[in-house]
């Protein structure tokens, strides 16, 4: 059906205009593979190697074409297309437009190499536009903006961990301006959750990788997050409270200096209350972000980027009471609880970098950074609990009675530090890119967790000689590590057979202390764009990358355990532990057409990845628990598709649909990986009241499969069983006042305002009770029960915000 939709839509094409054009440097040599794109919608194309290009635009009274290049200023027209075929006289109009762009010595930036590599790579660019209202029940916006995103999951709406082709949450990059960022380690669960390291209000531009990505980024096997952060043009300042919480980013420029400061503050105690688990919720979560760039002198140019965060959640839970089962078989799970839980994970971030272009054709990075995590996980718990069995008469039997006790005493401390080195340099037609790097790791960890359990008067698990707890851990480790890495990749084009092929090949070393392993991963992607310079308007792009990727372990992946001579579960580092190796495919394209005049793109890339050294593990809410041992391999493969455009004019929307297969084999059983998850479908749509675009409604949907489950007591050979499928729809609708639709606005006093905004916010609009895991309780007849763990209801949110 979707394909039919494409079919039909692609033969309706407007007229438009064909822009033609020739984009130089400011000697007056042509820019190969400069990006020539609209500011809004899927429409774009590169340069070939005599800096020419060619594009086909809709009409509109307003476009604005963007011209990019690494190293150079960024230039931007305005065309009234409209008013040009008005004058043709019924035939399509060609338009010239030839671009000198400048040398950009005062902001050069890494982040500007992987926007230009995009197209050629798996790289693609998301639209930031939609931030500023994505309904986010988080309050993570460009997170819960990837969990629409072909072949990218998530099943927990107070989190912003994602999985992305059926890896892990610790299988994906993050970088911030070039830098590689980190979670903290211990959190187990949403509630724990504060804000994310990436700040909406602080967004220029975000690049997003589902798998294939080029050597520069480093040892992971499943995604790239690459944020950039935006520089002021001027003062400029935002604002915004709402029940959640609330946020302030203010910029400011000079001719040489630049700086941009974001404060945010979070405090969603009444989304929590809508939990089965009622109590004293009191989280607060804040942190500070700055972005400083000062021009040295021409050529040179020095930017700080830092972070810190301080993330407190404190809990005393009351009651609990869950209802579960089928319409004949109704169970009811109530506790009553005695105690408090109280969290803290504070960390701490500066990156210092030092731009240079002085030489001709090369631009340099070098790169300071330092990364610090505390974190503190202290709770003592206690619960009675009462499980309800079918009706007998008017009683209803009781089938578990009993009570636990659960207590944890976590701390860790951890500090990354790294230096690095990364350059990309123009010769002749290559675009060749380099870097060097080394990466010190000092993690002090004090874990010290246990439960008791006691079931209808005896403790469990029960042997009759001795009390033993159901589950207890410990660890106790202080350890230093070094890592080194390098990296060179090679861009190169070509015109043949009537179409442009684009190539990235490279490669990439490291090396790791720990258990002295040496990595070496080769990659390779391929870009084929046929009549890229006869028919932009209807334009077919092919792709095929391939490599060998890598999982470094950090950290959880490497610590197993064993028992000691009294029945503890004792940590230990394994110096045997290897990184897992993932061979991966990708084929795919991208068909991009006008529909009714608008901007289309279908997207839809097939992949397969074999991994070997795999690392077993299971998903307990958001923790990720690892066996520790290289014990098995896996493999996952699937197809992601989307079509993302101007379904309403003047404003982007976008459906995805993924299919997945992931297995893994160890101990002689091959059974589904923990996050295997066979399909999922994700909607975003914005809308405008018809006339009125000063009203506004985005709506955000979900509908992924459920996750793999087992008993934790029978184990993975009893068989598994799956989640009921995660279903959720958010919805945010938004009035806009603005100079160009309220008068008051445009008013002398009003002029120093930008915008302002009102919205409301309805998380979960259906209220389904999604499971987010089970707790696990043993009857008397020694049957197990899974109690499902639910996660939110339906919740209201309002919010105002302001942009000077």
């Amino acid at each position: 059906m979707l394909l039919l939709f494409c079919s039909v839509a692609a033969s309706l094409v407007a007229q438009g205009v064909h822009l033609t054009g020739r984009v130089t440097d400011d000697q007056g040599q042509p820019l190969e593979m400069a990006h020539v794109r609209l500011s809004r919608g899927s429409i774009g194309t590169l340069t070939n190697f005599k800096g020419e290009y060619s594009l086909n635009l809709p009409e509109s009274d307003s476009l604005v074409v963007v011209f990019t290049s690494i190293g150079f200023k960024r230039v931007e027209k305005v065309l009234n297309t409209r008013r040009i075929v008005e004058n043709a006289n019924g035939e399509r109009p060609t338009l010239t437009l030839n671009i000198q762009l400048r040398t950009n010595a005062a902001y050069i930036n890494d982040v500007e190499v992987t926007a230009t590599q995009q197209r050629a790579s798996t790289t693609e660019k998301l639209s930031t536009e939609h931030l500023k209202h994505m309904p986010s029940a988080s309050g993570n916006a460009v997170e819960d903006m990837l969990g629409t995103m072909q072949g990218v999951t998530m099943n927990n709406e107070l989190s912003s961990q994602y999985s992305v082709r059926g890896g892990s949450f610790d299988e994906n990059l993050v970088y911030v301006n070039g830098i590689e960022v980190y979670r903290p380690q211990l959190i187990t669960s949403g509630q724990q959750e504060g804000l994310s390291f990436i700040n909406p209000a602080m967004v220029r531009e975000v690049d997003f990788s589902t798998g294939g990505f080029s050597a520069e980024y480093g040892d992971k096997m499943s995604s790239v997050l690459d944020i950039s952060y935006r520089q002021p043009d001027s003062l400029d300042a935002q604002a915004q409270v709402s029940l959640m919480g609330a946020s302030v980013a203010l910029g400011q420029r000079t001719k040489r200096f630049s700086q941009l400061h974001g404060v945010r503050y979070k405090r969603n105690a009444s989304i929590l209350s809508s939990l089965d688990t009622q109590g004293e919720y009191d989280p607060r979560f804040m942190d500070y972000q700055t972005l400083l760039t000062y021009e040295l002198t021409k050529g040179w140019d020095l930017q700080l980027l830092g972070n810190i965060a301080i993330n407190d959640y404190r809990f005393k839970p009351e009651t609990r009471e869950t209802s579960f089962g089928t319409l004949d078989d109704v169970h009811n799970f109530t506790v009553y609880f005695d105690g408090h839980e109280q969290d803290e994970f504070d960390t701490y971030f500066g990156a210092l970098t030092l731009h240079c272009n002085r030489i001709k054709g090369t631009q340099l990075s070098l790169m300071a950074s330092a990364f610090a995590t505390d974190e503190e996980v202290t709770y003592d718990i206690s619960g009675e609990y009462w499980l309800d069995g079918a009706t007998v008469g008017e009683t209803q039997a009781g089938r578990g009675v009993g009570a636990y006790h659960q207590h944890a005493r976590n701390y860790l401390n951890a500090t990354v530090a790294a230096l690095s080195l990364k350059g990309v340099s123009q010769l002749g037609h290559h675009k060749v890119s380099y870097g060097i790097g080394i990466q010190w790791e000092h993690i002090d960890d004090r874990i010290a967790e246990w439960e008791r359990r006691d079931s209808a008067g005896y403790t469990l698990p029960h042997t009759g000689n001795a009390v033993q707890m159901v589950y207890n851990k410990h660890s106790s480790f202080d350890h230093r590590m070094t890592r080194f890495s390098t990296y060179l990749t090679d861009q190169f084009g070509w015109d043949m057979w009537q179409g442009r092929w684009v190539v990235i090949a490279g490669v990439r070393e490291s090396h790791w202390s720990f258990n002295q392993e040496t990595l070496i991963s080769p990659r390779l992607s391929l870009r084929y764009t046929p009549d890229a310079l006869n028919n932009t308007t209807r334009q077919t792009v092919f792709r095929l990358a391939t490599g060998w990727y890598f999982q470094a372990p950090f950290y959880k992946e490497y610590r197993k355990t064993y028992l000691d001579a009294s029945g503890n579960t004792m940590v230990q580092m394994n110096k045997q532990i290897r990184s897992q190796r993932c061979y991966q495919v990708i084929l795919g394209g991208d068909y991009t057409f006008q529909a009714y005049g608008r901007p289309m793109k279908f997207t839809a890339e097939a992949y397969y990845k074999h991994i070997s050294n795999y690392i077993p593990y299971t998903v307990d809410n958001v923790q990720i628990i690892y066996l520790g041992y290289n014990n098995g391999t896996a493999y996952n493969t699937g197809i992601d598709m989307r079509l993302y455009g101007e379904f309403v004019p003047g404003t982007d929307s976008w459906i995805s649909l993924s299919l997945m297969h992931a297995k893994e084999d160890y101990d002689g059983l091959e059974t589904s990986r923990p996050t295997e998850q066979r399909y999922s479908m994700g909607i975003f749509f914005s809308d405008y009241w018809p006339g009125n675009d000063s009203y506004k409604v985005h709506l955000r949907g979900m509908l992924n499969d459920g996750l793999p489950c087992f008993s934790p007591v029978a184990g993975r050979q009893a068989g598994m069983f799956r989640t009921p499928a995660y279903r959720r729809v958010d919805l945010g609708a938004t009035r806009v006042w603005n100079a160009q639709n309220t008068k008051f606005m445009a008013k002398k006093n009003w002029r120093k305002v930008k915008e302002m905004s009102a919205g409301v916010e309805i998380f979960n609009l259906l209220d389904i009770r999604n499971t987010n895991s089970y707790y696990w309780v043993t009857a008397v007849d020694n049957y197990q029960y899974a109690v499902p763990n639910y996660l939110t209801g339906r919740m209201l949110n309002v919010s105002l915000s302001v942009t000077f």
